[in-house]
């Protein structure tokens, strides 16, 4: 007997900008979860010495400048997040965590961007990155069933073992939005895809790229129509373990044209593939190495360059960018876990390089 699908997650958000908190409320885990667009995570077990206290959750609204408490000083939007501190003993720590979804998560952990990074793994395939965040404080990052969960030291000092282990420890604090989550398309999770919102220009790999405007000059695909419209392109709708269920088209509303697939695992998992005719978008060639500690090389593909980066040869995080003769460049981004480090990932590459069909047939980037 073939079992059905989960129901796709659906989540509460305030009708107006004007009805946010203006401090965020404090509300336990479980009840939080339901106002989340992600997998909410709580902890398990604590570093020794310390307790909880109830998160605080910030709610999602749609854009608009308001004064509250926590929201994103960068932009207009106002999407969900969730906030923990855990303290004991003179030290304290921050979880937050939250749905990156206004870009692909620069080398898998953009809380930590310029500094030197150190992977361990967690169980399951995942890893947490141990680094220093762009306030200067210790800090870690994981993506965990595509949410992004990021730790600051606020005060006194944690050893690797112990932010390790926290990460180790955090458990779905509702266990069965886990595989709803993961069963809803990017686009029906993504507030930057649902919201004209000012897009917020970030770093997105160990190579240059950064997109710029509002992020709903992105024509999305309605998510019912994505693999007809990727089997028409000539697209592949699968790589390995990963499948399409998202796609986009970004431009600048005159030749520039780039489309967008996000691809994903079963447990959460994410390729992000942009295509453009040669020259005719924003991936510039040859890639130019952006600001973050990672390993570059130029690998052969069909007789190709491959272009890849890494930040670690265990685990990735994977950057591959490449040029299809039909007269296409091409970029591949990774999230990291085991087995995702730059040799199965350059299978990734090769397997969706051989399952183009691009000549002829790629109308939508013109």
């Amino acid at each position: 007997m073939v079992s059905s699908p989960p129901p796709l997650w659906r989540w509460q958000a305030l009708d107006r900008a004007a009805d946010l908190d203006r401090v965020p409320p404090a509300i336990e885990e479980t009840r939080a979860q339901g106002w989340c667009n992600f997998v909410l995570w709580r902890p398990s077990r604590l570093p020794e010495g310390c307790d909880t206290a109830v998160g605080t959750l910030r709610r999602e609204a749609p854009p608009g400048r308001v004064e509250a408490e926590g929201r994103t000083p960068w932009s207009d939007a106002n999407p969900a997040g969730y906030r923990t501190e855990i303290s004991g003993g003179g030290r304290r720590l921050r979880l937050k965590q939250f749905l990156y979804d206004w870009a692909f998560p620069a080398a898998d952990h953009p809380c930590l961007w310029g500094s030197e990074t150190r992977p361990a793994g967690i169980g399951g395939g995942r890893v947490v990155w141990l680094g220093t965040d762009y306030l200067g404080h210790r800090a870690a990052s994981a993506r965990l069933a595509r949410t992004t969960v990021e730790l600051s030291v606020l005060e006194g000092e944690f050893t690797d073992d112990e932010l390790v282990a926290l990460f180790a420890a955090l458990r779905p604090a509702v266990p069965d939005a886990v595989p709803r989550v993961l069963a809803t398309p990017f686009a029906e999770l993504s507030y930057w895809a649902r919201h004209p919102a000012d897009m917020v220009s970030v770093p997105t790999g160990v190579f240059h790229f950064h997109r710029r405007g509002r992020a709903h000059e992105g024509d999305w695909v309605p998510s019912g129509e994505v693999v007809d419209f990727l089997t028409a392109q000539g697209v592949p709708v699968t790589a390995g373990e990963f499948r399409a269920e998202s796609a986009a088209v970004f431009g600048d509303g005159g030749a520039v044209a780039e489309l967008d697939v996000v691809y994903s695992s079963p447990f959460g998992g994410e390729l992000r593939l942009t295509a453009q005719r040669t020259g005719g978008g924003r991936l510039a060639f040859p890639p130019q190495r952006d600001k973050h500690p990672a390993t570059a090389e130029i690998r052969d593909l069909g007789g190709r360059p491959l272009h890849l980066g890494y930040s670690s040869a265990e685990f990735g995080a994977c950057d591959a960018w490449w040029q299809h003769p039909d007269g296409y460049d091409l970029r591949l981004l990774g999230s990291a876990g085991a087995g995702l480090g730059p040799e199965a990932f350059h299978g990734l590459a090769d397997a969706i390089d051989r399952g183009l069909r691009l000549a002829g047939n790629a109308a939508v980037l013109g």
